[in-house]
């Protein structure tokens, strides 16, 4: 029997709402929406999209670092943004300061709310471990 390589936080969230933080396919590790969370599941900085953002980049770090994997392997995201002509300058911003010189393929979509209140930003995505770190 083939195990699935999944990851969790071991957060209130995944069990409520029934889905694990990534889950490995062969070379290619798709990751669950991520977002401003805690280490207990604790949701931060309601309202504050900059300090969002910058806890969501690090999260992301988290799984890539469960993975041994590295942001240059990450080959896609899709970006939630509340009030995306508000924040889409921060959006630009904060993207071109986590990946540096590395472009992944990217969407970002405008959305009128999120699951949590004051919660501005989620990011998806995928990597692919066949690709050099």
């Amino acid at each position: 029997m083939t195990t699935i390589d999944s990851f969790s936080y071991d957060v209130p969230a995944e069990s409520d709402f029934g889905y694990s933080q990534a889950i490995k396919s062969g070379g290619l590790i798709h990751v669950s929406g991520q977002l401003s969370f805690d280490e207990a599941g604790e949701f931060l900085h309601a309202g504050d999209f900059a300090a969002q953002l910058k806890r969501t980049y690090a999260n992301m770090d988290k799984v890539l670092d469960h993975y041994g994997a590295t942001r240059n392997q990450i080959v896609s995201q899709t970006l939630y943004v509340v009030d995306l002509r508000q924040n889409a300058a921060a959006t630009a911003q904060g993207n071109l300061g986590y990946f540096g010189d590395h472009r992944p393929a990217s969407t970002v979509l405008g959305v009128t709310e999120l699951t949590l209140p004051g919660q501005a930003i989620e990011i998806s995505f995928v990597i692919d471990t066949g690709l050099p770190a």
